[in-house]
């Protein structure tokens, strides 16, 4: 085994010869947030683990949608942008793509990754029964929203010390407001919680806090100095077809109004590269309104009140770098903060926030209106 491969079994990142792009499997990666809980393979891929039969009649049903395609037509200004755009990426995506189909011992570990054995010998599946999950959005839209509580079961743990003696730490519960609150797990173990009769995993040194975008301004902190070194911000779309004809003018808005607003000086573009667990791309990567990538803007808040000979030396950033992965569930974005923790500037440790998120991440602040999506029970499997 080789050490890329033997790296990549530990951390989930595998680093390719060309230094701009990277292979991440999620799953891997947010598992080094929990302790006594693994994120589930099967229920975090739900897609594009195709067998060969199925391929065949994808690539079918595929072939019958081209002839219905209607004829392309010019292209609107925007548009054009776009495909500029587009066209200076593509040889970076192209490069990253080759390196993936020429590490061969990657490419026989992904086609496992969704039934990944060595975890499941070692854990104990928590497969509960198919019912309707929560809608955090409609639940928080009524009058009964204040009134909401979830329970955090902190779990009594066993302690060897000399002699053989055993010692019971005794458990701990606390309800608290689960809207419009943040809502803490600031101890090194997972926390099991309860909302409306759901179980939910909380991961170590991990706090969220749900509401609309109204209340967001209760995350500023009230200290100098107490904010942020790393903001991710993903915003939500109705629709992916809405997604995809929006994405250039979305560009535009982050460029042009809101990191100006925000005090955001732009640095870089990093590309998110979807792949199916073969090795190939989930889509043509020149079909205009389904590419199989999106863009991550990178840009550095500058405040003239921070001390900077007090800030620690970083790494620059380099323009055009990829991450390859495997798409899991519909919208839900592969785990990219780790990878971006050498670039921030400020104090450690880092303090790091996600905005518009629906999982998450040990050591991160999620805010959203649904940050515990993929945090229930159904979600992971429990270490024996």
């Amino acid at each position: 085994m080789s050490d890329k491969l033997s790296t990549f079994l530990e951390s989930g990142v595998y680093r390719f010869e060309n230094p701009n792009a990277v292979f991440i499997d999620p799953v891997r990666v947010l598992n080094r947030s929990y302790t006594r809980f693994r994120v589930s393979p099967s229920a975090y891929y739900p897609r594009f683990f195709e067998s060969k039969q199925d391929s065949r009649v994808s690539s079918s049903t595929s072939r019958k949608r081209k002839r219905k395609e209607k004829k392309p037509q010019a292209l609107n200004d925007r548009e054009k942008v776009a495909e500029r755009r587009h066209q200076e990426a593509r040889p970076l995506l192209l490069k990253a793509h080759e390196c993936l189909l020429r590490a061969t011992d990657l490419l026989e570990v992904m086609s496992n990754l969704r039934r990944d054995f060595d975890s499941l010998r070692e854990c104990g599946d928590l497969s509960l029964p198919d019912v309707p999950q929560q809608s955090f959005i409609e639940l928080g839209r009524v009058w009964q929203t204040p009134l909401y509580e979830i329970t955090l079961n902190f779990h009594q743990h066993e302690k060897l010390i000399a002699g053989g003696s055993l010692i019971m730490q005794n458990s701990e519960e606390s309800v608290l407001p689960v809207f419009n609150n943040l809502v803490l797990n600031e101890t090194g173990n997972d926390v099991e919680a309860e909302f409306l009769n759901s179980p939910y995993v909380m991961p170590r040194e991990s706090c969220f806090y749900m509401s609309d975008i109204g209340q967001i301004h209760n995350l500023i902190p009230a200290e100098p100095g107490r904010g942020f070194n790393l903001i991710v911000v993903d915003p939500p779309w109705e629709n992916g077809s809405a997604r995809q004809k929006s994405r250039e003018k979305l560009r535009g808005f982050v460029e042009k109004e809101l990191f100006p607003t925000w005090g955001v000086r732009y640095v870089a573009t990093f590309y998110w590269l979807k792949v199916k667990a073969d090795g190939s791309m989930i889509n043509d990567l020149d079909l205009f309104h389904h590419r199989p990538y999106e863009c991550l803007m990178l840009g550095y808040c500058h405040r003239e009140s921070v001390d900077s000979e007090c800030l620690p030396k970083f790494k620059p950033v380099q323009d055009g770098q990829i991450i390859v992965s495997i798409p899991g569930d519909y919208s839900r974005k592969p785990p990219v903060g780790g990878l971006l923790l050498e670039y921030v500037p400020g104090f450690k440790p880092t303090r790091c926030l996600e905005l518009f998120a629906r999982e998450m991440n040990s050591g991160w602040t999620s805010w959203g209106n649904e940050p515990l999506r993929f945090q229930e029970l159904r979600y992971f499997i429990r270490d024996r």
